[in-house]
């Protein structure tokens, strides 16, 4: 369906309005006066309204009337403290900071309560406090479900694995630790013992397959010397961790999914991974006793008996473990959606409500919109020399050398104290260009992005002032630079939290549709994905360089790798309040109570193109943890079901037995129509006359009736029958049939997007429908 000029005018419009730096031009700002002379004695109501209208007084100065400052000041420091707090323009803040009784003013920088942003963006915890109705509440913090994780390893000694305050390991568990390389954790030997760590219970690591693929042998170790495994482990099921941050960026308190789970790593990665390690990975965490299995790694779209994932997951699956996996980090690329099996929950990648903007304001008083993890503000009004590195050059290099920021090409004479502009391109990447910066003595860099219109994520970059500008910004300010006799620039950056527009869908995660089947929608669902803070490695520095000696217990990444231990967290918490529930249930839960709108209440936006997404970007949609533990109902899909869909898809039921050890089972006749298969999404790749598609419900709340709502764009035809499902007792499941047919003459897009929801006046449990004239995938 087609989106009206208005409808995306007025979307364009709300995102513009959270992002424009014009919008920025006034903020708010704290001009601290010192103390107050009445020492501990309590001021009168009298003495408070002569502080608060000598406040006013103050700032009329400055303004054009004494209401204009009245309206300005939204805090009055009347008690200890002596000042205000008020929103000013730039200028104004500068003037003021010069007045003889002022002692400061600065910047009212945004302070959050929490690094994984995601868990209150998410509705987990509100304002540093868990609601009564939070899933964290009600499953027990995940209290002794088992997450097993198959990644690069685990640094074991991260505070995210603390086991201070958690009882004895479950007897189920069977698993231990490979414990060479000062690898501590809990293990079956140990469960006794009070010697281990009965957060951590298990730390194998697989690297047979690896080396018989590459030659060479590797290091036996399960220990995380690359950082991935560590932080998606720890956003899974990390422990609570206070004062955690990256260089000051995102501080607060860090937290998984599921904080009170028990987590087991798998190493399969040793720069790669290969099938061999990761089915022999999966093999050992189904008989250690795992409950759910997150794995961020994946490959191009392959067919199912192809990819180890895929089989190895589909056993997983068969011992009722979900199995969560990342949608992969090739997007925009149309179909380049991996692990993609109907058993697999596949999860895209998506931002929270947090920024960290770090503007460049020129001495024309132009800003330029910037982004750091670590910049330290700029006292106000107080520019510092700008200057290009050419004209700060060392002497026995050349300017093409040192325009760039070349290791070596700058003078330390003429570089210190100054802010340097940095030419993208040459031999280093812009982490390595602020190191030569902060050797040479610059106090900040300003450094050209790559793309012309668009930021990339910043980095942890070594000098503590710097700012990531796009390239069409850098142009900008190399004009200022080059046509200024004295140019001048301050960097101002400070973590935004709540007042940016999310979740957007971000341009890396990988889309569908579903190459290998594309009647199974892929992603199933998205989740945090940007800028997600997590436990680290202390093996290497934030920048994964060679040159980075510095160490750091959390950092920041993106990928859909950070959005799948999200989804494997939530998925630790429903079974732990639903453990009767299989896998698909649990996947139904999630998909059926996604959301495709934004905290602005419009369409959930696709980063690329800033038009909004589609269910090929997100499946079914954001999700919603404190929803999907009480969806109403659910489509629930047995082996037998996945056995049928194997069948319908070419395999017979020779291959079938080897794959299942199922000897006696027997491809029906005919083969179901794999439009049938009872997923919690509706995909029609290629339409043709009419199309009936059957679906089976499961009541999982109290009974009820429910009645069906039809969102099906107006170039095709829809209807449910029966129009109400009557459900007298949990566990009771009831039928529909969709029927769908494609009206004559051209459509005005390939493919459109609905949905059939099912509510009873509580639950609303929305199936994503997705139906394509004709279905091709072009690269």
């Amino acid at each position: 369906m087609g989106i009206p000029g208005p409808v995306l005018l007025l979307l364009f419009s709300t995102f513009c309005a959270f992002h424009s730096p014009a919008l920025a031009v006034k903020r708010s700002y704290i001009v601290y006066l010192g103390p107050h002379s009445h020492g501990s004695h309590q001021p009168s109501i009298l003495d408070v309204n002569e502080r608060t209208d000598s406040h006013y007084e103050l700032l009329t100065t400055y303004m054009t009337s004494k209401e204009k400052a009245k309206e300005a000041i939204f805090y009055s420091y009347t008690y200890s403290i002596n000042g205000f707090a008020a929103i000013l323009e730039e200028e104004e803040a500068a003037k003021i900071s010069k007045h003889p009784e002022v002692v400061s003013v600065l910047p009212n920088e945004f302070n959050e309560l929490h690094t994984t942003r995601s868990w209150e963006f998410l509705g987990l915890e509100k304002n540093g406090q868990i609601p009564a109705d939070s899933l964290w509440r009600k499953g027990r913090f995940g209290e002794d479900v088992i997450i097993g994780n198959l990644d690069t390893g685990v640094w074991p000694e991260s505070e995210s694995f603390n086991d201070e305050g958690m009882g004895p390991i479950p007897s189920r568990w069977k698993g231990y630790c490979d414990r060479n390389d000062g690898v501590k954790c809990n293990s079956f030997e140990l469960r006794k013992k009070s010697t281990g760590n009965r957060k951590l219970i298990g730390a194998r690591y697989f690297n047979k397959g690896f080396e018989a693929a590459r030659g060479h042998p590797v290091n036996d170790t399960a220990r995380d010397y690359d950082g991935h495994g560590t932080h998606t482990l720890a956003t899974a099921g990390g422990r609570f961790v206070s004062g955690a941050n990256l260089v000051g960026a995102a501080n607060g308190t860090a937290k998984g999914g599921s904080p009170m789970a028990r987590v087991a790593s798998y190493k399969v990665c040793w720069g790669t991974c290969t099938d061999a390690d990761i089915l022999a990975a999966i093999d050992t965490a189904i008989h250690d006793g795992i409950d759910i299995l997150s794995i961020s790694l994946g490959s191009r779209p392959r067919q199912y008996f192809s990819h180890g994932i895929s089989i190895g997951s589909f056993h997983a699956v068969r011992n009722g473990i979900p199995v969560i996996c990342s949608a992969g980090n090739s997007g925009p690329t149309e179909g380049a959606a991996s692990n993609v099996a109907p058993w697999i929950i596949t999860v895209a990648a998506s931002t929270i409500d947090r920024d960290f903007p770090s503007d460049a304001i020129l001495g024309n008083r132009r800003r330029l919109k910037g982004l750091s993890y670590n910049t330290n503000t700029s006292p106000v009004g107080k520019y510092q020399p700008l200057v290009y590195p050419e004209d700060v050059k060392a002497d026995n290099v050349t300017a093409e050398y040192a325009i760039s920021c070349e290791p070596g090409s700058l003078d330390p004479a003429k570089v210190k104290g100054k802010i340097v502009y940095c030419l993208r391109g040459g031999n280093i990447q812009e982490i390595e260009k602020t190191l030569v910066v902060f050797k040479a003595g610059g106090i900040g860099v300003i450094l050209a992005n790559q793309s012309p219109t668009s930021l990339a994520s910043p980095q942890p970059y070594f000098v503590p002032t710097a700012s990531l500008v796009t390239g069409a910004d850098s142009l900008s300010i190399l004009a200022y630079i080059r046509n200024t006799k004295s140019p001048k620039a301050f960097i101002r950056g400070a973590t935004e939290v709540g007042r940016t527009v999310a979740p957007i869908m971000a341009s890396f995660s990988s889309p569908g549709p579903n190459e290998i089947t594309p009647e199974i929608l892929k992603p199933d669902i998205t989740a945090p994905g940007v800028n997600i803070l997590a436990a680290f490695t202390e093996a290497i520095g934030p920048s994964s360089r060679p040159f980075d000696k510095r160490r750091v217990p959390f950092t920041i990444f993106s990928g859909t790798s950070m959005s799948c231990p999200h989804i494997a967290g939530i998925a630790g918490l429903l079974k732990t309040i639903h453990p009767d529930w299989s896998p698909a249930a649990i996947k139904s839960a999630m998909m059926t109570t996604a959301s495709t709108t934004s905290n602005t209440r419009q369409p959930i936006l696709d980063e690329e193109t800033f038009l909004p997404a589609t269910a090929f970007n997100y499946g079914a949609g954001h999700v919603r943890p404190n929803l999907a533990v009480d969806p109403g109902l659910v489509y629930d899909l047995t082996m037998a079901d996945y056995y049928n869909f194997l069948c319908s898809i070419g395999y017979n039921a020779t291959l079938l037995s080897r794959f299942t050890n199922e000897t006696t089972f027997r491809c029906p006749t005919p083969k179901i129509n794999l439009l049938d298969l009872n997923y919690p999404s509706i995909t029609v790749p290629n339409i043709t006359g009419n199309v009936k598609v059957t679906r089976t419900l499961k009541n999982v709340g109290t009974p009820g009736k429910y009645t069906v709502k039809i969102d099906i764009p107006f170039e095709i035809t829809a209807s449910v029958k029966p129009t109400t499902l009557e459900f007298k007792k949990r566990n009771e499941e009831k039928k529909y049939t969709v029927a769908l047919e494609a009206k004559e003459g051209s459509w005005s897009v390939r493919t459109q997007f609905g949905a059939i929801v099912w509510s009873d006046g509580k639950h609303e449990v929305r199936t994503p429908v997705v139906i394509s004239k004709e279905f091709s995938v072009s690269h």
